[in-house]
């Protein structure tokens, strides 16, 4: 029989009365193909699926905006169930890619939904923001400041992305993920489990300048572009993130066979599947929308989670373990029970 992880008394967890009560995403309808992109830059589909397992990624309208993005999650949050955002008491964005360095995504979610007394506050934790987020929300609630939090994903990275360069336009999409993080008096969706890292030191492998001219001896490219050194990243991914997954278990006193699904960062499939095997989840334990979406930063755990929920596989009493990583080199991860 299985053990519960909530069980494990006697393991250094992280617990808390939050528990997620509701989820919305969003993707632009227009769509960029590995036909498209060959167009553009020499590149094949099947490159592209080679080495990306990307078929296709969601591009914003030029008049479109990561603010956009999150609005729409969130009135998809909104329509989907039976919640009121009025009585929300924090507001959290992840994005690297906000529509203006202030104000703020969260605060225009704030005005959107006509939220009263609210706190709002973008992070920007690259592709590791949404775990971030939601270990912030869980803290906040768990201290007692806060009830009722919205914690979003959101990038528009198509915004940032140099459509000349081969090796990263290929990556690259949009889309927004939005959930409502609520305390709870009841024993179910509980944070089990969190885990963060950070190797500032490799910083210069994967950035977006945007107003200093170096970052120490590094030298960035100024060009307002995302920029990626992907070797030295997959180097990181397949190592030290394995590395910090298999940590987060060590936490939590459970195997991967005692999780229902592992939701990393949709960054690469290559990556995704290097990291099943050096921690031990078998390959149809993880849960990937990459395929369709291409690697949307911080909304890609939210999105693939989504996806799952919609197709059945995701379901209430499930064990999950969010892992998200990416610049800083940064990386933020959680295990909770899932209630929807």
């Amino acid at each position: 029989m299985r053990q519960d992880p909530l069980a494990a008394t006697n393991a250094p967890m992280f617990r808390s009365l939050a528990r997620i009560a509701a989820i919305g995403t969003y993707v632009p309808e227009r769509k960029l193909t590995n036909a498209d992109l060959e167009r553009l830059v020499d590149t094949s589909d099947e490159w592209i699926l080679q080495r990306t397992g990307i078929r296709e990624r969601r591009i914003a309208r030029d008049d479109q905006y990561t603010s956009h993005l999150a609005y729409a999650a969130v009135a998809d949050l909104v329509a989907r169930y039976d919640v009121r955002l009025d009585d929300v008491d924090y507001v959290i964005v992840a994005t690297s890619t906000p529509d203006t360095v202030f104000p703020s995504v969260a605060a225009g979610v704030q005005a959107r939904f006509g939220i009263k007394s609210c706190g709002a506050v973008d992070i920007q934790a690259a592709c590791a923001g949404f775990t971030a987020g939601l270990q912030l929300a869980n803290g906040l609630i768990l201290s007692g400041l806060h009830r009722k939090i919205l914690v979003i994903g959101a990038d528009a990275l198509s915004k940032i992305t140099d459509y000349t360069d081969r090796t990263t336009c290929i990556l690259f999409g949009d889309g927004a993920g939005a959930v409502l993080v609520e305390r709870t008096e009841e024993g179910d969706g509980h944070f089990i489990a969190s885990y963060n890292s950070t190797d500032g030191d490799g910083g210069r492998h994967v950035y977006c300048s945007h107003l200093a001219p170096a970052i120490g001896e590094y030298g960035l490219i100024m060009n307002g572009k995302l920029v990626q050194n992907g070797r030295e990243v997959y180097r990181w991914a397949v190592s030290k993130v394995a590395e910090g997954v298999a940590e987060l278990l060590r936490s939590a006193n459970v195997g991967p066979e005692e999780i229902d699904w592992f939701v990393p960062h949709n960054a690469n499939m290559r990556i995704i599947e290097a990291l099943c095997e050096r921690t031990g989840f078998r390959g149809d334990q993880a849960i990937a929308s990459i395929a369709k979406h291409g690697n949307t930063s911080a909304a890609s755990i939210p999105l693939a989670m989504d996806e799952a929920l919609k197709d059945g596989r995701l379901k209430a009493g499930h064990t999950l373990l969010l892992h998200g990583f990416g610049g800083g080199l940064t990386q933020a991860g959680t295990i909770l029970r899932w209630s929807l």
